[in-house]
């Protein structure tokens, strides 16, 4: 999975929530399609209500899933915000990583950064754009963006 294969759309959407959720840390998941693709972005709750720490509501999580799972999609990845810190992975974030084949986006300041999880280390694989149209083309007309609520 690259960067570039995450819309600015939903760059944006993960913005914009971690921005309306601010100033406790804001979270959610990301879907992919069977080659690798965001497909979806599901801003959820943080049950937590942490500046410094988050839990996906489990009934959120559950329906996240099951909404992805009726589309073909999985969910495979999963960000939240630093509200007052840097788009960095903290110690916390790595502790709590659920798998080493998820995407990881950390949103903080308006910047989002994806990283990749190796050997229990967090790898910086790219910053992402918000310019759509940028880093890929349209996304195709029957798919959303957004969240359950």
């Amino acid at each position: 999975m690259t960067h570039r294969q995450i819309h600015p759309r939903m760059v944006e959407a993960m913005l914009n929530h971690a921005a309306h959720d601010r100033p406790t840390e804001a979270c959610g998941l990301l879907a992919v399609d069977s080659q690798g693709r965001v497909r979806f972005v599901y801003c959820l709750s943080n049950a937590d209500a942490s500046a410094r720490a988050f839990t996906i509501a489990p009934d959120e999580y559950f329906g996240a899933n099951r909404h992805a799972e009726r589309h073909g999609w999985e969910i495979a990845g999963v960000f939240h915000s630093h509200p007052n810190g840097s788009p960095g992975p903290s110690s916390i974030d790595l502790n709590a990583a659920p798998a080493a084949d998820w995407l990881y986006i950390v949103v903080a300041r308006d910047q989002a950064r994806l990283y990749a999880l190796q050997d229990r280390t967090f790898r910086l694989v790219g910053r992402l754009a918000t310019d759509v149209g940028k880093d890929v083309g349209p996304l195709p007309p029957t798919r959303a963006i957004g969240s359950l609520a």
